[in-house]
């Protein structure tokens, strides 16, 4: 499969536009400590992009919650349990 401009998939380089725009936020997070230091980053990043990719996916599945643990490559029990964390419903 050839990689196109619409494609968001990971190029040869790893590069894709998920994580151009993850290295952006962060880079932004960063210049705006203002001298603070930064703790617990990966947690952060970690819980900050979880329940949106969860709803989203969710959204996109309408609320198939076996089909959106099948494009998470979560199980089914994993999937609810994070679903009871950020109590989406």
């Amino acid at each position: 499969m050839t990689q196109n401009s619409h494609d968001p998939s990971p190029s040869k380089e790893g590069n894709s536009v998920l994580s151009s725009h993850v290295r952006e936020a962060l880079r932004t997070y960063f210049a705006r400590l203002d001298g603070h230091g930064a703790s617990n980053l990966y947690e952060l990043v970690l819980s900050e992009v979880e329940q949106p990719l969860i709803e989203t996916v969710l959204e996109h599945c309408e609320h198939n919650q076996t089909k959106a643990a099948q494009i998470l490559g979560l199980s089914r029990s994993t999937l609810r349990k994070k679903m009871q964390i950020y109590r989406i419903e």
